[in-house]
Protein backbone atom coordinates (compact mmCIF):
# COMPACT_ATOMS: atom_id res chain seq x y z
CA UNK A 1 0.00 0.00 0.00
CA UNK A 2 2.78 2.44 0.88
CA UNK A 3 4.58 1.54 -2.34
CA UNK A 4 1.45 2.22 -4.41
CA UNK A 5 0.95 5.64 -2.81
CA UNK A 6 4.61 6.52 -3.36
CA UNK A 7 4.41 5.48 -7.01
CA UNK A 8 1.29 7.60 -7.48
CA UNK A 9 2.90 10.67 -5.90
CA UNK A 10 6.05 10.25 -7.98
CA UNK A 11 4.05 10.22 -11.21
CA UNK A 12 2.36 13.56 -10.45
CA UNK A 13 3.83 16.47 -12.36
CA UNK A 14 3.94 20.16 -11.32
CA UNK A 15 1.16 20.88 -13.83
CA UNK A 16 -1.15 18.72 -11.74
CA UNK A 17 -0.47 20.79 -8.64
CA UNK A 18 -0.94 24.02 -10.58
CA UNK A 19 -4.29 22.79 -11.89
CA UNK A 20 -5.34 21.52 -8.45
CA UNK A 21 -4.53 24.71 -6.58
CA UNK A 22 -5.88 26.91 -9.39
CA UNK A 23 -9.20 25.05 -9.40
CA UNK A 24 -9.41 25.26 -5.61
CA UNK A 25 -8.74 28.98 -5.77
CA UNK A 26 -11.43 29.46 -8.43
CA UNK A 27 -14.05 27.52 -6.47
CA UNK A 28 -13.30 29.28 -3.19
CA UNK A 29 -13.36 32.63 -5.04
CA UNK A 30 -16.82 31.90 -6.43
CA UNK A 31 -18.02 30.92 -2.95
CA UNK A 32 -16.54 34.15 -1.59
CA UNK A 33 -18.35 36.28 -4.20
CA UNK A 34 -21.67 34.55 -3.50
CA UNK A 35 -21.24 34.86 0.29
CA UNK A 36 -20.39 38.56 -0.01
CA UNK A 37 -23.40 39.23 -2.25
CA UNK A 38 -25.73 37.33 0.10
CA UNK A 39 -24.34 39.17 3.12
CA UNK A 40 -24.80 42.59 1.46
CA UNK A 41 -28.36 41.75 0.44
CA UNK A 42 -29.66 39.91 3.50
CA UNK A 43 -27.18 40.83 6.25
CA UNK A 44 -26.19 37.26 7.13
CA UNK A 45 -23.99 34.45 5.89
CA UNK A 46 -25.68 31.92 3.63
CA UNK A 47 -23.55 29.02 4.90
CA UNK A 48 -24.17 29.93 8.54
CA UNK A 49 -27.90 30.33 7.91
CA UNK A 50 -28.16 26.95 6.19
CA UNK A 51 -26.08 25.22 8.86
CA UNK A 52 -28.13 26.70 11.71
CA UNK A 53 -31.54 26.28 10.07
CA UNK A 54 -31.18 22.89 8.38
CA UNK A 55 -28.05 21.02 9.38
CA UNK A 56 -28.21 21.50 13.15
CA UNK A 57 -31.69 19.87 13.52
CA UNK A 58 -30.55 16.95 11.35
CA UNK A 59 -27.46 16.44 13.50
CA UNK A 60 -29.53 16.61 16.66
CA UNK A 61 -28.18 19.97 17.82
CA UNK A 62 -29.90 21.77 20.65
CA UNK A 63 -30.44 25.49 20.67
CA UNK A 64 -28.97 26.89 23.84
CA UNK A 65 -31.35 29.83 23.71
CA UNK A 66 -34.27 27.55 24.51
CA UNK A 67 -32.78 26.61 27.86
CA UNK A 68 -31.78 30.18 28.55
CA UNK A 69 -35.24 31.45 27.71
CA UNK A 70 -36.83 28.95 30.06
CA UNK A 71 -34.78 30.38 32.92
CA UNK A 72 -35.20 34.03 31.98
CA UNK A 73 -36.60 36.47 34.49
CA UNK A 74 -39.79 38.49 34.20
CA UNK A 75 -37.75 41.55 33.28
CA UNK A 76 -36.25 39.75 30.32
CA UNK A 77 -39.70 38.65 29.20
CA UNK A 78 -40.94 42.21 29.37
CA UNK A 79 -37.93 43.32 27.36
CA UNK A 80 -38.64 40.71 24.69
CA UNK A 81 -42.27 41.74 24.46
CA UNK A 82 -41.24 45.38 24.14
CA UNK A 83 -38.74 44.47 21.42
CA UNK A 84 -41.47 42.69 19.48
CA UNK A 85 -43.81 45.66 19.80
CA UNK A 86 -41.07 48.04 18.64
CA UNK A 87 -40.68 45.95 15.47
CA UNK A 88 -44.25 46.78 14.47
CA UNK A 89 -44.60 48.74 11.23
CA UNK A 90 -46.47 52.05 11.60
CA UNK A 91 -48.20 54.32 9.15
CA UNK A 92 -45.95 57.29 8.37
CA UNK A 93 -47.82 60.36 9.72
CA UNK A 94 -45.95 62.59 7.24
CA UNK A 95 -46.37 60.34 4.19
CA UNK A 96 -46.41 62.06 0.81
CA UNK A 97 -49.17 62.07 -1.80
CA UNK A 98 -48.83 59.16 -4.19
CA UNK A 99 -50.03 60.94 -7.32
CA UNK A 100 -48.68 64.45 -6.72
CA UNK A 101 -45.31 63.51 -5.22
CA UNK A 102 -44.33 59.83 -5.48
CA UNK A 103 -45.48 59.45 -9.09
CA UNK A 104 -43.80 62.68 -10.12
CA UNK A 105 -40.53 61.32 -8.75
CA UNK A 106 -41.01 58.20 -10.87
CA UNK A 107 -41.72 60.25 -14.01
CA UNK A 108 -38.54 62.30 -13.53
CA UNK A 109 -36.08 59.62 -12.40
CA UNK A 110 -37.61 56.39 -13.68
CA UNK A 111 -37.25 54.87 -10.20
CA UNK A 112 -40.00 53.49 -8.02
CA UNK A 113 -39.81 55.15 -4.57
CA UNK A 114 -42.29 52.72 -2.99
CA UNK A 115 -41.85 48.99 -2.58
CA UNK A 116 -44.55 46.41 -3.17
CA UNK A 117 -44.53 45.54 0.52
CA UNK A 118 -45.09 49.19 1.48
CA UNK A 119 -47.97 49.64 -0.99
CA UNK A 120 -49.52 46.37 0.14
CA UNK A 121 -49.53 47.62 3.73
CA UNK A 122 -51.23 50.82 2.53
CA UNK A 123 -53.90 48.75 0.78
CA UNK A 124 -54.53 46.89 4.03
CA UNK A 125 -54.80 50.20 5.91
CA UNK A 126 -57.32 51.53 3.40
CA UNK A 127 -59.45 48.41 3.72
CA UNK A 128 -59.32 48.68 7.51
CA UNK A 129 -60.13 52.41 7.74
CA UNK A 130 -62.41 52.97 4.74
CA UNK A 131 -64.58 49.84 4.57
CA UNK A 132 -67.07 48.03 6.80
CA UNK A 133 -69.24 44.93 6.66
CA UNK A 134 -72.33 46.80 5.48
CA UNK A 135 -70.70 48.29 2.36
CA UNK A 136 -72.35 45.72 0.11
CA UNK A 137 -75.72 47.33 0.92
CA UNK A 138 -74.68 50.56 -0.86
CA UNK A 139 -73.60 50.25 -4.51
CA UNK A 140 -70.96 52.99 -4.45
CA UNK A 141 -69.35 51.67 -1.26
CA UNK A 142 -69.41 48.13 -2.67
CA UNK A 143 -67.45 49.33 -5.71
CA UNK A 144 -64.93 51.10 -3.50
CA UNK A 145 -64.57 48.01 -1.32
CA UNK A 146 -63.32 46.17 -4.41
CA UNK A 147 -61.27 49.18 -5.56
CA UNK A 148 -59.13 49.21 -2.40
CA UNK A 149 -58.18 45.60 -3.12
CA UNK A 150 -57.08 46.27 -6.70
CA UNK A 151 -53.37 46.15 -7.39
CA UNK A 152 -53.53 48.03 -10.68
CA UNK A 153 -53.60 51.82 -10.06
CA UNK A 154 -55.61 52.51 -13.21
CA UNK A 155 -58.21 49.94 -12.17
CA UNK A 156 -58.56 51.65 -8.79
CA UNK A 157 -58.96 55.07 -10.39
CA UNK A 158 -61.56 53.75 -12.87
CA UNK A 159 -63.51 52.16 -10.03
CA UNK A 160 -63.47 55.48 -8.10
CA UNK A 161 -64.93 57.32 -11.11
CA UNK A 162 -67.56 54.59 -11.45
CA UNK A 163 -68.53 55.01 -7.80
CA UNK A 164 -68.87 58.79 -8.23
CA UNK A 165 -71.30 58.26 -11.11
CA UNK A 166 -73.67 56.58 -8.64
CA UNK A 167 -73.46 59.18 -5.84
CA UNK A 168 -71.10 61.48 -3.93
CA UNK A 169 -68.73 58.94 -2.33
CA UNK A 170 -66.16 60.33 0.10
CA UNK A 171 -63.76 57.37 -0.22
CA UNK A 172 -63.82 57.67 -4.02
CA UNK A 173 -62.71 61.30 -3.75
CA UNK A 174 -59.97 60.20 -1.33
CA UNK A 175 -58.60 57.68 -3.82
CA UNK A 176 -58.61 60.20 -6.66
CA UNK A 177 -56.93 62.85 -4.49
CA UNK A 178 -54.22 60.42 -3.41
CA UNK A 179 -53.49 58.72 -6.72
CA UNK A 180 -54.88 60.67 -9.70
CA UNK A 181 -54.17 64.29 -8.72
CA UNK A 182 -50.82 65.39 -10.13
CA UNK A 183 -50.45 68.51 -7.96
CA UNK A 184 -51.12 69.35 -4.33
CA UNK A 185 -53.68 71.98 -5.40
CA UNK A 186 -55.66 69.35 -7.33
CA UNK A 187 -55.48 67.00 -4.37
CA UNK A 188 -56.74 69.72 -2.02
CA UNK A 189 -59.69 70.41 -4.30
CA UNK A 190 -60.67 66.73 -4.32
CA UNK A 191 -60.24 66.44 -0.55
CA UNK A 192 -62.61 69.39 -0.06
CA UNK A 193 -65.22 67.55 -2.11
CA UNK A 194 -64.53 64.45 -0.03
CA UNK A 195 -64.99 66.51 3.16
CA UNK A 196 -68.40 67.65 2.04
CA UNK A 197 -69.54 64.10 1.31
CA UNK A 198 -67.83 62.56 4.32
CA UNK A 199 -69.21 65.10 6.80
CA UNK A 200 -72.76 64.27 5.71
CA UNK A 201 -72.21 60.53 6.10
CA UNK A 202 -70.63 61.08 9.51
CA UNK A 203 -73.58 63.09 10.82
CA UNK A 204 -76.11 60.53 9.59
CA UNK A 205 -74.25 57.56 11.06
CA UNK A 206 -73.69 59.44 14.33
CA UNK A 207 -77.43 59.51 14.92
CA UNK A 208 -77.79 55.77 14.23
CA UNK A 209 -74.67 54.40 15.90
CA UNK A 210 -76.56 53.04 18.94
CA UNK A 211 -79.12 51.11 16.90
CA UNK A 212 -76.94 48.05 16.48
CA UNK A 213 -73.45 46.72 15.84
CA UNK A 214 -73.84 47.24 12.09
CA UNK A 215 -74.54 50.96 12.51
CA UNK A 216 -71.75 51.25 15.07
CA UNK A 217 -69.23 49.77 12.61
CA UNK A 218 -70.45 52.14 9.90
CA UNK A 219 -70.07 55.13 12.21
CA UNK A 220 -66.55 54.04 13.11
CA UNK A 221 -65.71 53.82 9.42
CA UNK A 222 -67.21 57.28 8.75
CA UNK A 223 -65.20 58.70 11.67
CA UNK A 224 -61.96 57.31 10.24
CA UNK A 225 -62.81 58.74 6.82
CA UNK A 226 -63.56 62.21 8.23
CA UNK A 227 -60.38 62.33 10.35
CA UNK A 228 -58.27 61.19 7.41
CA UNK A 229 -59.74 63.84 5.10
CA UNK A 230 -59.23 66.69 7.58
CA UNK A 231 -55.68 65.60 8.31
CA UNK A 232 -54.79 65.44 4.62
CA UNK A 233 -56.37 68.84 4.05
CA UNK A 234 -54.15 70.25 6.79
CA UNK A 235 -51.14 68.63 5.12
CA UNK A 236 -52.16 70.18 1.78
CA UNK A 237 -52.27 73.61 3.43
CA UNK A 238 -48.83 72.98 4.93
CA UNK A 239 -47.42 71.96 1.52
CA UNK A 240 -48.91 75.04 -0.15
CA UNK A 241 -47.31 77.40 2.38
CA UNK A 242 -50.40 78.13 4.49
CA UNK A 243 -48.73 76.91 7.66
CA UNK A 244 -50.81 78.85 10.19
CA UNK A 245 -54.00 77.56 8.62
CA UNK A 246 -52.57 74.04 8.79
CA UNK A 247 -51.74 74.44 12.49
CA UNK A 248 -55.27 75.62 13.24
CA UNK A 249 -56.80 72.69 11.35
CA UNK A 250 -54.59 70.20 13.22
CA UNK A 251 -55.39 71.70 16.62
CA UNK A 252 -59.14 71.64 15.89
CA UNK A 253 -58.89 68.03 14.71
CA UNK A 254 -57.06 66.94 17.86
CA UNK A 255 -59.69 68.65 20.03
CA UNK A 256 -62.59 67.14 18.09
CA UNK A 257 -61.19 63.58 18.12
CA UNK A 258 -58.80 63.35 21.10
CA UNK A 259 -58.93 59.55 21.28
CA UNK A 260 -57.79 58.86 17.72
CA UNK A 261 -54.07 58.78 18.41
CA UNK A 262 -53.41 56.13 15.73
CA UNK A 263 -52.98 58.88 13.11
CA UNK A 264 -50.24 60.59 15.20
CA UNK A 265 -51.50 64.03 14.23
CA UNK A 266 -49.33 65.62 16.92
CA UNK A 267 -46.25 64.81 14.79
CA UNK A 268 -47.73 66.80 11.90
CA UNK A 269 -48.42 69.61 14.37
CA UNK A 270 -44.85 69.58 15.70
CA UNK A 271 -43.40 69.90 12.20
CA UNK A 272 -45.71 72.79 11.31
CA UNK A 273 -44.96 74.63 14.57
CA UNK A 274 -41.23 74.26 13.96
CA UNK A 275 -41.72 75.81 10.54
CA UNK A 276 -43.36 78.79 12.26
CA UNK A 277 -40.50 78.81 14.81
CA UNK A 278 -43.13 78.72 17.56
CA UNK A 279 -40.78 76.96 19.97
CA UNK A 280 -42.90 77.65 23.06
CA UNK A 281 -45.86 75.90 21.42
CA UNK A 282 -43.59 73.02 20.39
CA UNK A 283 -42.50 72.63 24.02
CA UNK A 284 -46.14 72.59 25.12
CA UNK A 285 -46.94 69.77 22.68
CA UNK A 286 -43.88 67.82 23.80
CA UNK A 287 -44.89 68.20 27.45
CA UNK A 288 -48.11 66.39 26.60
CA UNK A 289 -46.79 63.62 24.35
CA UNK A 290 -43.19 63.06 25.55
CA UNK A 291 -44.43 61.02 28.49
CA UNK A 292 -42.92 57.81 29.86
CA UNK A 293 -46.23 55.97 29.43
CA UNK A 294 -46.63 56.91 25.75
CA UNK A 295 -44.78 55.35 22.79
CA UNK A 296 -41.81 57.34 21.59
CA UNK A 297 -40.81 58.30 18.07
CA UNK A 298 -37.84 59.94 16.39
CA UNK A 299 -39.91 63.11 15.97
CA UNK A 300 -40.52 63.43 19.70
CA UNK A 301 -36.99 62.52 20.83
CA UNK A 302 -35.11 64.62 18.28
CA UNK A 303 -37.45 67.60 18.60
CA UNK A 304 -36.85 67.60 22.36
CA UNK A 305 -33.11 67.46 21.66
CA UNK A 306 -33.39 70.34 19.19
CA UNK A 307 -35.13 72.56 21.70
CA UNK A 308 -32.47 71.95 24.36
CA UNK A 309 -29.68 72.36 21.83
CA UNK A 310 -31.19 75.66 20.70
CA UNK A 311 -30.54 77.15 24.14
CA UNK A 312 -26.74 76.62 23.95
CA UNK A 313 -25.77 75.77 20.37
CA UNK A 314 -25.11 79.33 19.16
CA UNK A 315 -22.26 79.75 21.70
CA UNK A 316 -21.08 76.14 21.92
CA UNK A 317 -17.43 75.44 21.19
CA UNK A 318 -15.89 71.97 21.67
CA UNK A 319 -12.49 73.49 22.50
CA UNK A 320 -13.92 75.77 25.18
CA UNK A 321 -16.08 72.96 26.58
CA UNK A 322 -13.04 70.67 26.87
CA UNK A 323 -11.15 73.34 28.84
CA UNK A 324 -13.84 74.51 31.26
CA UNK A 325 -16.23 71.55 31.15
CA UNK A 326 -19.89 71.50 30.20
CA UNK A 327 -22.37 73.85 31.82
CA UNK A 328 -25.70 72.58 33.14
CA UNK A 329 -27.58 73.69 30.04
CA UNK A 330 -24.97 72.14 27.74
CA UNK A 331 -25.07 68.92 29.72
CA UNK A 332 -28.86 68.80 29.37
CA UNK A 333 -28.55 69.34 25.62
CA UNK A 334 -25.93 66.62 25.25
CA UNK A 335 -28.02 64.19 27.32
CA UNK A 336 -31.06 64.94 25.15
CA UNK A 337 -29.00 64.23 22.01
CA UNK A 338 -27.72 60.98 23.51
CA UNK A 339 -31.29 60.00 24.36
CA UNK A 340 -32.45 60.69 20.81
CA UNK A 341 -29.51 58.85 19.26
CA UNK A 342 -30.12 55.84 21.48
CA UNK A 343 -33.73 55.70 20.34
CA UNK A 344 -32.85 55.97 16.64
CA UNK A 345 -29.12 55.91 15.82
CA UNK A 346 -29.70 56.28 12.07
CA UNK A 347 -30.96 59.88 12.13
CA UNK A 348 -27.68 61.82 12.69
CA UNK A 349 -26.10 60.64 9.44
CA UNK A 350 -29.02 62.12 7.50
CA UNK A 351 -29.13 65.34 9.49
CA UNK A 352 -25.37 65.78 9.08
CA UNK A 353 -25.74 64.88 5.38
CA UNK A 354 -23.36 61.96 5.68
CA UNK A 355 -25.94 59.87 3.82
CA UNK A 356 -28.17 60.96 0.96
CA UNK A 357 -31.90 61.25 1.57
CA UNK A 358 -34.64 59.58 -0.45
CA UNK A 359 -38.40 60.04 -0.43
CA UNK A 360 -39.82 58.64 2.81
CA UNK A 361 -41.94 55.48 2.57
CA UNK A 362 -45.65 55.30 3.43
CA UNK A 363 -44.84 53.08 6.43
CA UNK A 364 -41.99 53.27 8.90
CA UNK A 365 -40.38 51.06 11.48
CA UNK A 366 -39.75 52.83 14.76
CA UNK A 367 -36.04 53.02 15.62
CA UNK A 368 -35.25 51.91 12.07
CA UNK A 369 -33.71 53.47 8.99
CA UNK A 370 -37.15 54.10 7.47
CA UNK A 371 -38.17 56.27 10.43
CA UNK A 372 -34.86 58.13 10.24
CA UNK A 373 -35.47 58.97 6.57
CA UNK A 374 -39.03 60.10 7.26
CA UNK A 375 -37.89 62.36 10.12
CA UNK A 376 -34.85 63.88 8.41
CA UNK A 377 -36.75 64.50 5.16
CA UNK A 378 -39.02 67.04 6.88
CA UNK A 379 -36.93 68.20 9.86
CA UNK A 380 -33.48 68.76 8.35
CA UNK A 381 -34.48 72.35 7.49
CA UNK A 382 -35.51 72.99 11.11
CA UNK A 383 -32.11 71.83 12.42
CA UNK A 384 -30.32 74.02 9.88
CA UNK A 385 -32.38 77.01 10.95
CA UNK A 386 -31.13 76.77 14.56
CA UNK A 387 -27.62 78.22 14.58
CA UNK A 388 -25.01 75.75 15.80
CA UNK A 389 -27.47 72.87 16.37
CA UNK A 390 -25.91 70.62 13.74
CA UNK A 391 -22.43 71.47 15.04
CA UNK A 392 -23.44 70.38 18.55
CA UNK A 393 -24.98 67.21 17.13
CA UNK A 394 -21.82 66.51 15.14
CA UNK A 395 -19.60 66.87 18.22
CA UNK A 396 -21.65 64.75 20.61
CA UNK A 397 -23.81 62.13 18.87
CA UNK A 398 -21.15 59.40 18.67
CA UNK A 399 -20.63 59.58 22.43
CA UNK A 400 -23.91 57.69 22.81
CA UNK A 401 -22.32 54.46 21.66
CA UNK A 402 -19.79 54.51 24.50
CA UNK A 403 -22.65 54.31 27.00
CA UNK A 404 -24.25 51.32 25.26
CA UNK A 405 -21.42 49.06 24.08
CA UNK A 406 -23.84 46.15 23.59
CA UNK A 407 -27.04 47.79 22.30
CA UNK A 408 -28.70 44.51 21.34
CA UNK A 409 -28.38 43.20 24.89
CA UNK A 410 -28.92 46.22 27.12
CA UNK A 411 -29.97 49.82 26.58
CA UNK A 412 -29.40 52.92 28.70
CA UNK A 413 -32.69 54.85 28.61
CA UNK A 414 -34.68 52.56 26.31
CA UNK A 415 -35.09 48.87 25.79
CA UNK A 416 -32.29 47.07 23.88
CA UNK A 417 -32.17 47.92 20.21
CA UNK A 418 -34.41 45.45 18.31
CA UNK A 419 -32.64 43.05 15.97
CA UNK A 420 -35.52 42.98 13.46
CA UNK A 421 -35.10 46.50 12.04
CA UNK A 422 -32.74 45.66 9.18
CA UNK A 423 -34.99 42.99 7.68
CA UNK A 424 -38.12 45.16 7.87
CA UNK A 425 -36.34 48.25 6.50
CA UNK A 426 -35.11 46.27 3.50
CA UNK A 427 -38.76 45.48 2.73
CA UNK A 428 -39.94 49.05 3.23
CA UNK A 429 -37.17 50.94 1.41
CA UNK A 430 -36.41 50.78 -2.33
CA UNK A 431 -33.56 48.62 -3.58
CA UNK A 432 -31.48 51.56 -4.80
CA UNK A 433 -31.13 52.83 -1.22
CA UNK A 434 -28.35 51.45 0.96
CA UNK A 435 -30.05 50.52 4.21
CA UNK A 436 -28.36 51.83 7.34
CA UNK A 437 -27.52 48.97 9.71
CA UNK A 438 -27.02 49.34 13.47
CA UNK A 439 -24.98 48.06 15.14
CA UNK A 440 -22.48 47.52 12.34
CA UNK A 441 -22.11 43.81 11.68
CA UNK A 442 -18.71 42.20 11.47
CA UNK A 443 -18.00 40.05 8.46
CA UNK A 444 -19.19 36.46 9.01
CA UNK A 445 -16.57 33.78 9.64
CA UNK A 446 -17.22 31.99 6.36
CA UNK A 447 -16.53 35.12 4.30
CA UNK A 448 -13.18 35.52 6.03
CA UNK A 449 -12.52 31.80 5.73
CA UNK A 450 -13.26 31.64 1.99
CA UNK A 451 -11.24 34.81 1.41
CA UNK A 452 -8.25 33.25 3.18
CA UNK A 453 -8.72 29.94 1.38
CA UNK A 454 -8.95 31.66 -1.99
CA UNK A 455 -5.81 33.71 -1.32
CA UNK A 456 -3.87 30.72 0.02
CA UNK A 457 -4.70 28.41 -2.87
CA UNK A 458 -4.03 31.16 -5.41
CA UNK A 459 -0.62 31.73 -3.80
CA UNK A 460 0.11 27.99 -3.93
CA UNK A 461 -0.86 27.88 -7.61
CA UNK A 462 1.43 30.82 -8.38
CA UNK A 463 4.37 29.34 -6.45
CA UNK A 464 3.88 25.94 -8.06
CA UNK A 465 3.87 27.52 -11.49
CA UNK A 466 6.99 29.61 -10.80
CA UNK A 467 8.97 27.05 -8.75
CA UNK A 468 7.65 23.62 -9.76
CA UNK A 469 10.62 21.55 -8.45
CA UNK A 470 10.76 23.24 -5.06
CA UNK A 471 6.98 22.98 -4.53
CA UNK A 472 7.09 19.34 -5.65
CA UNK A 473 9.70 18.58 -3.00
CA UNK A 474 7.61 20.42 -0.42
CA UNK A 475 4.41 18.53 -1.36
CA UNK A 476 6.17 15.16 -1.20
CA UNK A 477 7.76 16.09 2.13
CA UNK A 478 4.34 16.89 3.55
CA UNK A 479 2.96 13.57 2.27
CA UNK A 480 5.89 11.61 3.75
CA UNK A 481 5.38 13.43 7.05
CA UNK A 482 1.72 12.51 7.09
CA UNK A 483 2.46 8.87 6.30
CA UNK A 484 5.12 8.57 8.97
CA UNK A 485 3.22 10.70 11.43
CA UNK A 486 0.14 8.52 11.44
CA UNK A 487 2.11 5.47 12.40
CA UNK A 488 4.20 7.28 14.98
CA UNK A 489 1.18 8.96 16.62
CA UNK A 490 -0.65 5.65 16.74
CA UNK A 491 2.31 4.00 18.48
CA UNK A 492 2.71 6.83 20.96
CA UNK A 493 -0.96 7.40 21.76
CA UNK A 494 -0.34 6.43 25.35
CA UNK A 495 2.54 8.86 25.68
CA UNK A 496 0.42 11.74 24.41
CA UNK A 497 -2.11 11.18 27.18
CA UNK A 498 0.34 11.44 30.07
CA UNK A 499 -1.46 14.42 31.54
CA UNK A 500 -4.81 12.59 31.46
CA UNK A 501 -3.43 9.59 33.40
CA UNK A 502 -1.88 11.79 36.06
CA UNK A 503 1.68 10.52 35.43
CA UNK A 504 4.59 12.98 35.41
CA UNK A 505 5.54 14.48 32.05
CA UNK A 506 8.79 13.34 30.44
CA UNK A 507 11.59 15.88 30.98
CA UNK A 508 9.02 18.33 32.28
CA UNK A 509 7.46 18.89 28.84
CA UNK A 510 3.78 19.49 28.42
CA UNK A 511 1.95 17.12 26.00
CA UNK A 512 1.27 20.01 23.58
CA UNK A 513 5.01 20.77 23.38
CA UNK A 514 5.79 17.10 22.76
CA UNK A 515 3.35 17.02 19.85
CA UNK A 516 4.86 20.20 18.38
CA UNK A 517 8.35 18.67 18.62
CA UNK A 518 7.10 15.53 16.86
CA UNK A 519 5.66 17.60 14.02
CA UNK A 520 8.91 19.51 13.45
CA UNK A 521 10.91 16.27 13.67
CA UNK A 522 8.69 14.56 11.11
CA UNK A 523 8.93 17.42 8.60
CA UNK A 524 12.75 17.43 8.86
CA UNK A 525 12.86 13.64 8.45
CA UNK A 526 10.57 13.83 5.44
CA UNK A 527 12.82 16.32 3.67
CA UNK A 528 15.91 14.17 4.50
CA UNK A 529 14.22 11.05 3.08
CA UNK A 530 13.44 12.89 -0.18
CA UNK A 531 17.02 14.10 -0.45
CA UNK A 532 18.33 10.52 0.02
CA UNK A 533 16.00 9.26 -2.68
Amino acid sequence: MDYTVSMFLNTLTPKFYVALTGTSSLISGLILIFEWWYFRKYGTSFIEQVSVSHLRPLLGGVDNNSSNNSNSSNGDSDSNRQSVSECKVWRNPLNLFRGAEYNRYTWVTGREPLTYYDMNLSAQDHQTFFTCDSDHLRPADAIMQKAWRERNPQARISAAHEALEINECATAYILLAEEEATTIAEAEKLFKQALKAGDGCYRRSQQLQHHGSQYEAQHRRDTNVLVYIKRRLAMCARRLGRTREAVKMMRDLMKEFPLLSMFNIHENLLEALLELQAYADVQAVLAKYDDISLPKSATICYTAALLKARAVSDKFSPEAASRRGLSTAEMNAVEAIHRAVEFNPHVPKYLLEMKSLILPPEHILKRGDSEAIAYAFFHLAHWKRVEGALNLLHCTWEGTFRMIPYPLEKGHLFYPYPICTETADRELLPSFHEVSVYPKKELPFFILFTAGLCSFTAMLALLTHQFPELMGVFAKAVSVCLEGGLGEWTGKAKGSSIRETGLPCRNGYEPAKIIAHHLIFMIINGIKVLRVK
